[in-house]
């Protein structure tokens, strides 16, 4: 089973999930830079400075100034117990106690810092065993394994391609709530109607005939697997 660094603190558990964000998600893997960091922590870089020596004289990171920060294996292990437990928690939030996907990601925040494992193994298996949050994000497993998928952002696919949304990589409220107002939620099947680069806007159609028109940075946001 996956174990968490011991008394690991909330402030600790945020930066190590930032990091792993940022290096994986933004990098393959690469360094994060501090400036990239502190941008995404809200915080001063003489502050993200100050905790990622800490990280680093603790086994969780390696860091070099001018370089970055890179996650050590005992690292990654922490961030993926969080990420297990976030987004554990989102999933709960929405399908056992009927919240919207707009309205659990403060929730979970809250949440994820002091939820005992024993209770989360309780909700994982309430859940059966889930493999993707509500956006579509891989749910690590108790060995910190997750599920890999081919996806591609929506403005990369070609016109008359089919494609199903799986997930979406913004999770600000207000562009929660305008997919799921005009449909675009992970599972949707929907085709590659017209592109339009000069406008910077394509349409989707829909199995039902429905049309939706969109930007190229909001489709960006859109990640898809390619049917067909």
């Amino acid at each position: 089973m996956m174990v968490a660094a011991a008394m690991a603190t909330s402030t600790v558990e945020d930066y190590i999930k930032s990091i792993y964000a940022l290096q994986f998600d933004k990098r393959q893997g690469g360094n994060v830079g501090m400036g990239e960091l502190a941008a995404a922590l809200g915080v001063a870089p003489g502050t993200a400075t100050s905790m990622v020596k800490s990280l680093a004289k603790s086994g969780h990171l390696s860091y070099k100034p001018r370089i970055g920060v890179k996650l050590t294996e005992q690292g990654e292990k922490l961030a993926l117990h969080v990420l297990r437990r976030h987004r554990l928690i989102e999933l709960f939030l929405v399908k056992t106690l009927g919240m919207e996907w707009h309205e659990i990601h403060d929730e979970a925040e809250a949440l994820e810092h002091s939820i005992s494992d024993r209770l989360l193994e309780k909700i994982d298996a309430l859940l059966g065993r889930p493999k993707l949050d509500p956006h579509g994000d891989p749910i690590p497993s108790a060995t910190g394994d997750m599920t890999q998928r081919d996806l591609i952002p929506l403005d990369q696919c070609e016109e008359g391609q089919e494609a199903r949304i799986g997930r979406i990589e913004d999770q600000e409220g207000s562009f929660l709530q305008y997919l799921e107002s005009n449909d675009l939620t992970p599972g949707i099947l929907l085709r590659i109607n017209a592109m339009d680069p000069h406008a910077g806007v394509l349409s989707v159609k829909f199995d039902n005939g429905v049309e939706r028109s969109l930007s190229y940075p909001a489709a960006r946001k859109i990640h898809v697997e390619r049917c067909g």
